[in-house]
């Protein structure tokens, strides 16, 4: 694992990391701008955190086994429940374990579902 750092960019953040984690780390990122154009990503609580309007969208973060993601709201849970059963999860975050491929169309959903709840919020 990294040394946590509560500063400096997301691009350092993952660049501590070891390969594996590094390449997953960046298809997460790759996937939150896809999937929320206009988010802007700083470090947060010592890991890479998206805003949108101003709002957390959602974090990720690397580990020694696992990638998070953090996507805060509890809605996510109940809307995504039965399939984030098969990862280890809890209440606002999710773990995905290296060496498994990412469920990138679940990701990508989990984030869209977060960008509607706060364009909700703002209309």
């Amino acid at each position: 694992m990294a040394e946590r750092s509560t500063t400096g960019t997301v691009d350092e953040y993952i660049a501590a990391f070891p390969p594996e984690t590094r390449k997953v780390l960046e298809e997460l990122r790759v996937l939150v701008r896809a999937a929320a154009p206009g988010v802007t990503e700083r470090i947060s609580y010592a890991i890479p955190r998206f805003d949108l309007q101003g709002h957390q969208l959602v974090f990720f973060a690397g580990w020694k086994k696992h990638v998070g993601l953090y996507p805060i709201s509890a809605r996510v849970s109940e809307a995504f429940g039965e399939e984030l059963a098969s990862y280890k999860s809890g209440k606002g975050s999710v773990q995905f374990p290296l060496g498994e491929p990412l469920p990138m169309e679940l990701i990508r959903r989990i984030v869209r579902f977060r960008v509607d709840e706060i364009t909700a919020k703002d209309a």
